[in-house]
């Protein structure tokens, strides 16, 4: 008696339990806002109910995948920027443009005339004497007088050489090398030689090497020109490094060593890549005419002097019309 009594009133209250449960969820599912759980609950159609059933746990599915991939993701500390040390033995080496600081042949320039065109119109350094009027005159003069002379041939003929008499030594990391190991290159300073220039095979050294490139040059001061009077009074050789891709740049990157000093130079490389959409704004697929890599220098050089000027500079690659000596001194000298 006692424990069925007890049995039979706590079953009652357990069915009562049930039964209000059944009816909470009843009405939370019928009001929620969940409106896949809504329809679940209030359509009658079986079909229409197993529709809405795959529905709700697909995507109550890829809420959970989506917040367990982010948490694994932020939990995995993802950097921007990714540092790679890596030791290497083989480098390429790089290419070293040499010029004398004195540029033109005494005989090649024995009047101030001369002088004074070459200087201003080659280098582009000394713009101040253009505005004295002892000088301007006699610039018009010569420049009207001399439009069809050729600042590039007449540098190739009379500016600095380079053969066993100026190139006394050249070694590199142990093994001799000679005057054509190096290509004539045209710059502000007239003529200039490169080695390893980019139309030879690079050139590979092991970082265990401690020599180098050794050279030693005879500039012979006595027989090219330096105009003090314009502000010129160096001699020796000014040398710049660079990758053999991309032209020499003397006014950034250029070095001095003077007559009878002995210069060493350490480098180390730092090379950067800019990313192309939608990492950066670089546009790999621009290419300029005489330059395997673009540059901005390269650009602005080759582009920007050509559409403005009708004409290249002969400091420039490119089989393009030669500037005349007015137009150089018109629109090319300005544009550099």
């Amino acid at each position: 008696g006692i424990l069925e009594k007890i049995r039979l009133h706590l079953m009652k209250k357990l069915l009562l339990c049930l039964e209000n449960r059944r009816k909470y969820h009843q009405e939370f599912a019928s009001s929620t806002s969940f409106h896949g759980v809504h329809n679940i609950v209030q359509t009658q159609s079986k079909t229409r109910k197993a529709l809405w059933v795959l529905v709700v746990t697909g995507c109550l599915a890829i809420v959970i995948w989506q917040i367990c991939s982010r948490c694994i993701y932020y939990f995995s500390w993802p950097t921007t920027t990714t540092v790679v040390v890596q030791d290497v033995e083989i480098v390429k080496f790089p290419a070293v443009t040499f010029c004398n600081l004195n540029r033109f042949q005494t005989h090649a320039v024995s009047n101030l005339k001369m002088i004074f065109l070459i200087w201003n119109v080659v280098s582009g350094v000394l713009k101040k004497f253009v505005m004295e009027d002892k000088y301007s005159q006699e610039l018009n003069d010569f420049l009207h007088e001399n439009q069809n002379f050729s600042i590039k041939e007449f540098t190739r003929k009379n500016g600095f050489y380079l053969n066993s008499s100026t190139l006394l030594e050249c070694d590199f990391f142990g093994k001799p090398c000679y005057p054509q190991d190096f290509d004539h290159v045209f710059t502000e300073y007239g003529n200039c030689f490169t080695f390893n220039h980019k139309d030879h095979p690079a050139r590979r050294v092991s970082l265990s090497g401690r020599v180098g490139l050794h050279l030693l040059f005879d500039v012979q001061q006595e027989q090219f020109i330096d105009e003090p009077a314009l502000g010129y009074t160096d001699a020796g050789i000014t040398f710049v490094i660079h990758s053999p891709e991309e032209l020499p740049c003397f006014d950034v990157l250029g070095l001095l060593t003077p007559i009878g000093m002995h210069a060493q130079v350490a480098i180390c490389q730092l090379k950067s890549i800019i990313q192309e959409y939608p990492w950066g704004e670089c546009k790999p697929d621009i290419k300029l005419q005489y330059h395997k890599i673009y540059s901005t220098t390269g650009c602005l050089q080759a582009w920007y002097i050509q559409d403005w000027c009708g004409c290249l500079p002969f400091i420039l690659p490119g089989n393009e019309t030669e500037c005349d000596l007015l137009k150089f001194y018109n629109c090319v000298y300005p544009a550099v």
